[in-house]
């Protein structure tokens, strides 16, 4: 026996594993075979030779189940919407699913299935055997090559259509003969046969007595009978004294069951196909219900937790439900129809109907109508009612109807449908808003009054009244309505701040109003409100404005002006009314008029703009005069006399003369710009250049004593710095300076310093003696001194491709402060040269992260490494920045490389120098990635394979001339000797994979058959007395050969058995004999070879004059029988008794031999072109039209995975050092992903501890890390583990013990494993064991309290929420509560790539391989068209013609001959005119097209 194993190659560090074939039980085809218990043969032949073997299975129902397999990886269907047990519902097996799976040749066809023919089809009418038989049976089809499949061998093109063609012949096969039958009636008849002998549907149960029946006619079948009270049939039981109906019978009987019959010798519980039942006839005098269900009921739920209850009292607007209503059979079970007793019967369907009725005072008003329909999900359903609000008792009403357009929809069989009924209150809410009585009488201000108000809720219903009590008074309240109008006139109120600054020059308006005592604005006759200012030389204007009407009024002033004013000015403005008088100051600020410029010390360039300090003074200007020429003129003094500045009038000629120019006085406002201009004057020249001062304020306080006017007096003296003081919070008082400046008459503070702490704003406060003066201050951050990380991951493991990641960066002063100053420049540094680092620029981060850097996406990340292999280990990425050319230091991320493993880097043959390669065998390449695994998921037209004769090149590129073969070219040579193979592979457009080149030296194959290595001619012998007429064979070598004609089987020896045969079609038994009258001969067979020599008839042999006979040469050779026989020579010769006429047929059938080897040539010439034509033209089906579009649509979806991959989703951050080692899987974080982010954080909380373990698959690799890492890493070997696959707790027997809510799940089944499925599995069955996970924390506490009401163990659960219920019931408290996600520290399960990008994936690699298609298409194309001209060429013509005069003459010589020509099939359709060549003559084989293009090109 022959054991097929097959590798299983895994990526690294997994070991390959051999599986044999014999060892698979989970496929398909075993499951049918395992599961059947008796076969139907059958064969079909169609009418082009086609010949098709089928085998049907029948799997039996057995006790309580149908056997028939169901498929592991099919999708299910949708379910049943409902299973009731009141009603019988036909089990059907095989469900939908076609009948046959096709195999062509052997190979199966995955996408074509034949669901099923006219005699095995599902019956028309009921028969003798059940409907639910005929779903009970699978079948197979095996075809032979004369049917056409796809080119992928995926689908037969017609194979359906020609098996139901009428001409198609159906036999069967019995112990593998061919039986022509009716195939209909024998098929009927084996499946009537399985039924009754397989099939175990009805348990009798319940048995009584074995009776003798004396109603049977057949006495044989009178006894024994076995009778029982019950039985149990399609999941339903049936008892004695049950009520029944019969079904298909005229008239319809009813009656009760007296017992159940059984024929045979049973005792106890028994199974059988079926048996009879005995029943009393009843008279039914009122209508009779069959099996109805009178004891179902409704059950109500509340799937929020708000449940009311019966005679329940809430208040206006409560929400009402929603309500989850089942309909529940006697066991308990939830249905939706009204079960019959019939099978085929339609089950009327049940709706539930919902009212609400309000008992107001003028009757019964309903309020909410609804009509539930049924869904498979949720039941019945009814949403929240919130239309609640009006007081009274209520009643909420839930019947059961069947029809809605019937009146008496709720009532069935005379009995009335399951209902429900709940009474329950509605009464005043709490107390929202109130509303005051109306107050008609007229009062005065200051006098108490009552105020009556009424409480309400939001529905308008009163809930208390308030009244204000006076107490004392003998009638201490009453109620009354009053009208309230303003008071008298009061006070007058200006709505300004007081003081007012305004510029010189300008207006000035005030918003008055008149208040009375309380505040009011009042209105009054002739109220005239009047302003007069105070202050202002040479004018007394006074404005007015009547205020009789509104209370209120405007004042607008006129401007107020102020020649030569040197200081700030203070006039006051009367405001007069008839009531009262008010007052208010305006404060005047000069006017002045500046511009923005920036200053420097050396030149001033034109229209410079200069910011200097209010106050201060600008001193060390200079000035130049140029040439046309841009050359420096000397000055002199009578230049400098021209020299004029609009700021100063007397100016010194002789620093003029310098270049100096005037200091510059600095105006002291600091919100104004100042324009200064600097001009060159004389006859035929005129130059100037200007420049504008902006002020700002002065980093020192200047403190100077003003009037009450703002002017500034003379008064202060050098002691009076001793007595000034300055305070502000946080401020440094000892590094204060205090200075006295005689030239200003002012005190310099200096110094000014604040302790470390938060920027903000600080109020610096000056005090001398009884003045006080206040500045406001912004305190910011210093000079940048620090950078540091704020976002992004401290530890990353990353491939060769980049960092996902943004990291956000922040500058801090040397206090910790951020600082915004956006001058300082980040760079990145890595630990090593080796590992070059990319990013993006710079970008300010907006949004909330306020004055924060963000570094940005590193788009690329790469390293230069000498061997290319990537590297492993940790690296460091450091942040550095610099200010002023002074280094800032920032933190360092910790990089760990990780190999990419789906980068090819290698290409791995299976090749070694010892071994053999036999002709026709195949090659293993095996693509490496970086990580050292083998990469599976490649599109086989990237690969392709180089061959020629001979050494290698001695490069690494093969010698020119060598051709590229196809994806399947990649096969060993058919002829012996030596070769050199490569193979490339294609990694992009501009870069290839080569792998090394290697020598093979292609041996013999098998042996499969005798022949020698040139055909003899044909003999001619002639039974008479000489030896040289009687000779068949004088000397011949034949050899084993496999089947590409290598000599093989040079270590084989035996013997060589000839033997003598009629020819094909001879009927002629009175065969020659050899010489010494014998029937056959035998040789030695040595090493492969056998010489034949000296083979003679004998002399008189009997033969019939003229016939063809065959010399048969049989191999004898051990170790092939039967089951691998060798293929035989046979060499044919004719026979004569005549010489003359032996030497005449002798000259035929040498010229015969001649023309038919001729003949051959033409036709594989024939058959090579036209298989040529089939194979260009089936290539050249894709239009070189869609090929501009089909490029920018292959750009276009990669760029859309591309960016969907680039999308900021959860990964975990732990580095992973270990992984990619021998016998090591990673860390648990890295291992699975998770898609929901609230599973995923609860997830990855609930394994904190063991996130960071290493997980092995053996304890030898555990303990290696263990040793490396001092004890400090957390490792778990695979091969202690044990192999969880457990049910959920409330399962029971294939049952639920009771109906959970909140979707509980294993939380292992919501890990999605992208690497090391199976190992993963295991890994997270044993770290998360029975785990449980559920919506919220209500539905776990529900679930344990059911697990644990059935006596089983709860596990520990989990909740969307993050809350946790141990597996002793704990709940509550921070530890078991799961923090957010961004308090894990990445040590998260990641999140999987969308959906989205592997359907984008599959689509880009279909339009790959048909974007290569159509770019092969070209050059097909233009080959077909190159080889269709050739065809059509003289010199085709001429060998075509020759080869039709050969064939004539070779029909004449084989008449002559008197033998019948033999055409062989590839002879068939060879005249065929060259207008059709291009036309498809069949199906060519995958080996037979190689030849072909072999021996063209």
């Amino acid at each position: 026996i022959q054991l097929v194993v097959i590798s299983l190659l895994e990526k690294f560090p997994k070991i390959p594993r051999m599986v044999n074939l014999r060892e698979i039980d989970n496929d398909m085809q075993t499951l049918y075979i395992n599961t059947s218990a008796d076969t139907f043969e059958f064969k079909a032949c169609t009418d082009v030779d086609g010949i098709v073997e089928g085998v049907l299975r029948y799997h039996p129902f057995l006790y309580d189940r149908e056997t028939y397999p169901e498929d592991p990886y099919a999708i299910p269907g949708n379910l049943a919407t409902e299973e009731d047990d009141d009603s019988i519902v036909l089990n059907q097996a095989r469900g939908k699913r076609p009948i046959f799976e096709c195999f062509w040749n052997g190979r199966l066809i995955p996408y074509t299935t034949v669901s099923e023919f006219d005699w095995c089809a599902w019956p028309k009418k009921t028969g003798t055997v059940p409907a639910e038989c005929y779903s009970r049976f699978s079948g197979v089809l095996f075809t032979n090559d004369r049917f056409q499949v796809s080119t992928n061998k995926l689908t037969f093109m017609d194979l359906e259509l020609q098996l139901k063609n009428k001409e198609t012949l159906f036999t069967r096969i019995v112990n593998g003969q061919e039986q022509r039958v009716k195939i209909h009636k024998e098929f009927h008849q084996w499946l009537k046969t399985c039924h009754e002998k397989w099939d175990k549907q009805v348990k009798f149960r319940g048995f009584k007595r074995t009776i003798t029946r004396t109603d049977v006619t057949t006495k044989k079948m009178q006894s024994p009978w076995a009778t029982f009270s019950s039985i149990e049939w399609d999941g339903r039981a049936y008892k004695a004294g049950q009520y029944v109906k019969s079904q298909k019978t005229q008239p319809i009987f009813f009656g009760s069951v007296i017992q159940f019959l059984l024929y045979g010798d049973h005792e106890g519980d028994v199974y059988a196909t079926g048996g009879q039942v005995q029943v009393a006839m009843v008279r039914l005098r009122e209508p009779f219900w069959i099996l109805f269900p009178t004891n179902m009921n409704l059950k109500v739920t509340w799937p929020e937790g708000n449940p009311w209850t019966q005679n329940d009292v809430r208040p206006a607007g409560t929400p009402l439900g929603p309500l989850h209503v089942e309909i529940l059979n006697k066991k308990g079970e939830s249905i939706s129809r009204i079960p019959s007793a019939m099978q085929n019967t339609t089950r009327k369907a049940l709706l539930i109907e919902l009212k609400v009725v309000w008992h107001s005072p003028n009757g019964d008003v309903e309020t909410n109508s609804h009509i539930a329909a049924h869904s498979a999900k949720w039941a019945f359903w009814f949403r929240t009612m919130e239309n609640l609000n009006k007081l009274g008792k209520y009643t909420l009403h839930l019947n059961t109807i069947l029809n809605v357009n019937e009146s008496n929809a709720t009532v069935w069989a005379g009995n009335r449908l399951p209902n429900h009924t709940l009474d329950f209150s509605i009464t005043e809410g709490s107390a929202e808003r109130f509303m005051v009585g109306t107050v008609n009488t007229l009062l005065h201000v200051g006098v108490p009054f009552h105020i009556p108000l009424e409480l309400l809720d939001e529905y308008g219903h009163p809930t208390h009244d308030l009244k204000v009590v006076l107490p004392g008074l003998k009638q201490d309240s009453q109620t009354l309505k009053i009208s309230l109008l303003p008071g008298n006139p009061d006070s007058l109120k200006v709505k300004q701040e007081d003081p007012i600054t305004v510029e010189n020059g300008t207006s000035v308006s005030f918003d008055v109003e008149v208040h009375d005592v309380a505040g009011n604005v009042t209105a009054h006759p002739k109220l005239i409100i009047s302003c007069q200012l105070q202050g202002i030389p040479g004018s007394s204007s006074m404005v007015a404005v009547d205020c009789s009407n509104t209370g209120a009024g405007t004042l607008v002033l006129k401007p107020i002006t102020f020649k030569n004013i040197a200081g700030d000015q203070t006039v006051k403005a009367t405001f007069d009314i008839p009531v009262s008088n008010c007052l208010s100051s305006i404060k005047t600020s000069p006017l002045f008029h500046l511009k923005l410029l920036n200053v420097s010390f050396q030149l001033i360039s034109d229209k410079e703009k200069i910011d200097w300090t209010a106050g201060d003074l600008l001193e060390n200007l200079h000035y130049r005069l140029y040439d046309e020429r841009g050359r420096v003129v000397p000055l002199s003094e009578e230049m400098a006399r021209r020299i004029k500045v609009n700021w100063a009038a007397d100016v010194s000629v002789e620093e003029l003369a310098q270049g100096k120019l005037p200091n510059v006085p600095v105006p002291t406002l600091v919100k104004e710009e100042h324009f200064y201009q600097v001009s060159y004057m004389e006859e035929l020249v005129s130059v100037d250049t200007s420049f504008t001062i902006v002020n700002r304020s002065s980093p020192f306080p200047v403190l100077q004593l003003t009037d009450q006017y703002g002017n500034k007096t003379q008064m202060l003296t050098a002691t009076c710095v001793d007595s000034l003081a300055v305070d502000a919070e946080g401020l440094d008082k000892a590094s204060l300076v205090f200075t006295w400046q005689e030239s200003t008459h002012s005190m310099l503070v200096t110094g000014v310093r604040f302790n470390p702490g938060f920027p903000g704003i600080r109020e610096l406060n000056f005090t001398w003696r009884d003045f006080a003066e206040h500045v406001t201050i912004k305190l910011t951050a210093g000079v940048p001194a620090q950078l540091k990380l704020v976002d992004g991951p401290q530890e990353v493991g990353i491939k060769l491709r980049g960092i996902q990641t943004p990291f956000l960066l922040q500058l801090f002063d040397e206090w910790g402060n951020p600082s915004p100053d956006q001058r300082v420049v980040v760079t990145l540094k890595t630990s090593t040269p080796a590992l070059k680092v990319s990013h993006s620029p710079l970008n300010e981060c907006k949004g909330d992260m306020g004055d924060s850097i963000a570094l940005g996406i590193l788009t690329s990340i790469g390293a230069v490494f000498n061997p290319c292999w990537s590297p492993r280990g940790e690296y460091a990425l450091e942040f550095r920045g610099s200010f002023n050319k002074k280094p800032i230091h920032g933190p360092a991320v910790k990089l760990t490389i990780i190999p990419d493993p789906n980068k090819p880097v290698k290409l791995v043959v299976e090749y070694n120098t010892n071994s053999v390669f036999p002709a026709g065998g195949t090659l293993t390449v095996s693509v490496m990635s970086e990580e050292g695994s083998t990469i599976k998921n490649l599109n086989p037209a990237n690969m392709s394979m180089l061959l020629w004769k001979g050494e290698p090149s001695g490069t690494s590129r093969p010698p020119s001339g060598v051709s590229y073969g196809t994806p399947r070219d990649k096969v060993i040579p058919d002829h012996v000797g030596k070769y050199t193979i490569q193979f490339v592979l294609c990694v992009d457009k501009t870069k290839g994979l080569w792998s090394h080149q290697y020598v093979i030296n292609v041996v013999p194959n098998d042996p499969v058959k005798l022949a020698p290595d040139l055909q003899p001619p044909t003999p001619v012998v002639v039974n008479n007395n000489v030896l040289d007429s009687r000779t068949l064979v004088e000397d011949m070598s034949l050899k084993l050969m496999d089947m590409y004609n290598n000599s093989a089987g040079l270590e084989l020896s035996g013997k060589v058995v000839v033997t003598i045969k009629s020819s094909k079609g001879s009927s002629d038994k009175n065969l020659p004999l050899f010489e010494g009258k014998v029937k056959s001969l035998q040789f030695s067979l040595a090493n492969g070879e056998a010489q034949i020599t000296n083979l003679f008839i004998m002399e008189n042999s009997p033969g019939q004059d003229g016939n063809e006979y065959v010399l048969l040469f049989r191999p004898s050779v051990p170790g092939y029988g039967p089951k691998n026989p060798l293929a035989a020579f046979e060499l044919p010769f004719r026979f004569y008794n005549d010489v003359e006429n032996r030497k005449q047929m002798s000259e035929l059938t040498k010229k015969k031999d001649q023309l038919k080897q001729t003949v051959d040539i033409y036709r594989s010439l024939f058959d090579t072109n036209r298989q040529l034509i089939t194979e260009l033209s089936s290539r050249c089906c894709i239009s070189n039209v869609l090929q501009n579009w089909l490029f920018g649509f292959i750009g276009q979806k990669t760029a859309d995975a591309e960016k969907m991959k680039l999308q900021t989703r959860r990964v975990c951050a732990m580095p992973d050092p270990f992984r990619g080692n021998l016998d090591v899987l990673g860390k648990i974080g890295h291992l699975a992903l998770v898609e929901d982010d609230d599973v995923a954080t609860v997830i990855s909380w609930h394994l904190l501890g063991d996130i960071d373990c290493v997980v092995t698959m053996t304890t030898v690799a555990a303990r290696k890390i263990y040793d490396d890492t001092q004890g400090k890493q957390q490792v778990m070997p695979l091969d202690t583990f044990l192999v969880w696959d457990l049910p959920l707790p409330h399962i029971r027997n294939g049952r639920d013990s009771f109906r959970p809510i909140g979707n509980p799940v294993f939380a292992r089944d919501l890990l999605i494993f992208p690497e090391n499925a199976e190992n993963c599995h295991i890994v997270f069955g044993n770290l998360l064991g029975d785990t449980i996970l559920t919506d919220d924390l209500d539905s776990a506490n529900h679930y344990r309290k059911g697990v644990v009401q059935s006596k089983v163990p709860c596990p520990t659960l989990l909740t969307r929420q993050g809350d946790r219920i141990r597996s002793n019931g704990k709940f509550g408290g921070l530890q078991n509560k799961a923090p957010p996600i961004e308090r894990l520290r990445g040590q998260v399960f990641g999140a999987p790539l969308p959906k989205d990008y592997h359907t984008f994936m599959g689509q880009i690699d279909l339009l790959q391989q048909y974007r290569l298609a159509m770019e092969k298409s070209r050059q097909v194309q233009e080959d077909f068209d190159g080889h269709m001209q050739y065809l059509k060429s003289p010199e085709m013509v001429q060998k075509e013609e020759e080869m039709d005069e050969q064939e004539k003459q070779l029909k004449d010589i084989e008449t002559k001959l008197g033998t019948t020509p033999v055409r062989t099939p590839s002879a068939i359709g060879v005249k065929r005119s060259l207008d059709k060549a291009g036309e498809s003559s069949g199906m060519v084989t995958k080996r037979t097209r190689r030849k072909l293009l072999k021996q063209d090109y």
